[in-house]
């Protein structure tokens, strides 16, 4: 039976995936092989069908959509709109600027799905101190990233919002009823030549927000970001994550920016951290250099540099396995955070049976290659009611919230659903 580490207390809060919260998402059936050489092809067959729709049809499936999908108020009218002109605008000879908006409403509609995005999973946080609103001294909002599953296996990247109270309670926001999908738009400010922008601003707050896969390289999912505030000299705090977009070429790291959570630029990273998992940067430039932990070779905790957070260079193993709680592979469970002593960087460790255990290490303030303190038992490991789930006998966390003297980690349960737990800081260190 696991032990609660006596420098943590756990929360009774949890967050499970729930199969009502939908989004909208393009859907573009084709021809199969072998009927792929029709005079149009399929897109245009299907437009020109609801095109001959008269207006009383038209009317009746406007009707049906909006009870099938009961969110019309929530962008889905305006994402479906777009859509609606985007794929009319592709048909010779049609006259995209003639149709009513019933009709181009109609078309984005049967060229789009609902998707139920957190159905299967909602687990691997991470966590940033944002402001949503007045709140009294010392409470403190936060906006949490979390991967969401649905159907067909597809991470996407969902928010919700909450508030960690001076007194030491938590508690989570209801998020909202719908998500509201990412729109891509021309790249404005920071950029390079492989950056694409995504404009959320249809959501009214962070839990409509939902990202999912946008361009080839992320296909097959989004998963595990890693936030953090980031100070970038010369401009306003932002956030930037790291995460691992999935493709049908593989899987790679990628950066994603946003400064309001309404906006994101999306990143490919370059370097010796490209085709790795689990890269985690550090919030600041530390000797005028950008720094991230990273885990290339799926086995130990690398150190590597950047001069523009996109082109990365291995600088050598801060960390290998050690204990044997963590003999097949460690790695970081989110972002180094700066406290007084150094910068703490929790850990995830991989025992018997895949069972995934979190630590703890400290690292130097000015060399954060130097390791001066780790935790040589979990700081967290799955107890008997966490053990079974989409993954069996996995904690896991990307990242946590420090004030004070004091830690919130959120932490997923078996790649299924998220808790959360409060950390002595003092505590977590004499254990080193």
């Amino acid at each position: 039976m696991a032990e609660t580490h006596p420098c943590l207390r756990k929360l009774d809060i949890e967050l499970r995936p729930d199969a009502s919260r939908t989004v909208i998402r393009p859907f573009l059936p084709s021809d199969p092989a072998g009927f792929d050489h029709q005079p149009e092809d399929r897109t245009t067959r299907i437009i020109r069908r609801v095109l001959a729709f008269d207006d009383a049809a038209v009317a009746r499936q406007i009707d049906r959509l909006w009870d099938s999908i009961g969110h019309a108020e929530h962008g889905a009218k305006t994402t479906l709109l777009a859509r609606g002109s985007d794929l009319a605008g592709r048909v010779a000879g049609l006259d995209v600027g003639a149709l009513d908006e019933d009709r181009r409403l109609l078309i984005g509609a049967y060229f789009s799905a609902e998707y139920s995005f957190e159905s299967a999973a909602l687990f691997n946080p991470s966590i940033v101190a944002w402001p949503i609103g007045v709140k009294p001294v010392g409470d403190t909002d936060f906006v949490l990233s979390l991967r969401g599953i649905g159907e067909g296996h597809l991470s996407s990247v969902t928010f919700r919002t909450g508030v960690w109270r001076a007194d030491g309670e938590v508690e989570i926001a209801a998020p909202a009823p719908s998500g509201v999908p990412p729109i891509t738009t021309p790249v404005q400010g920071w950029q390079d030549a492989d950056t694409i922008q995504l404009d959320c601003s249809g959501s009214c707050e962070p839990s409509e927000t939902v990202l999912f896969p946008v361009v080839e390289s992320q296909s097959r999912g989004i998963e595990d970001l890693r936030l953090t505030p980031f100070a970038i000299p010369d401009r306003p705090l932002t956030f930037i994550g790291t995460y691992t977009a999935v493709g049908a070429a593989g899987a790679r790291q990628e950066l994603l920016q946003t400064d309001d959570f309404r906006t994101f630029k999306m990143h490919p990273v370059r370097g010796d951290l490209a085709d790795a998992k689990g890269m985690a940067l550090f919030p600041r430039q530390i000797g005028g250099r950008y720094l991230a932990l990273g885990r290339q070779d799926n086995e130990n905790l690398w150190l590597a540099e950047s001069d523009d957070l996109l082109t990365w260079r291995a600088q050598g193993k801060v960390l290998e396995p050690l204990y044997p709680w963590e003999s097949v592979q460690i790695g970081n469970c989110g972002s180094p955070i700066e406290i007084d002593e150094g910068w703490l960087v929790l850990t995830h460790g991989v025992g018997v049976v895949r069972n995934y255990c979190m630590g703890a290490v400290l690292l130097d303030r000015d060399d954060p290659g130097k390791v001066l303190g780790r935790l040589a038992e979990p700081l967290l490991e799955p107890s008997d009611h966490e053990r079974n789930g989409y993954v069996p006998n996995v904690v896991y966390s990307c990242g946590a919230l420090v004030r004070g003297r004091e830690m919130l980690l959120p932490y997923a349960v078996a790649d299924d659903f998220t808790r959360f737990a409060i950390v002595s800081i003092d505590g977590l260190l004499a254990a080193m």
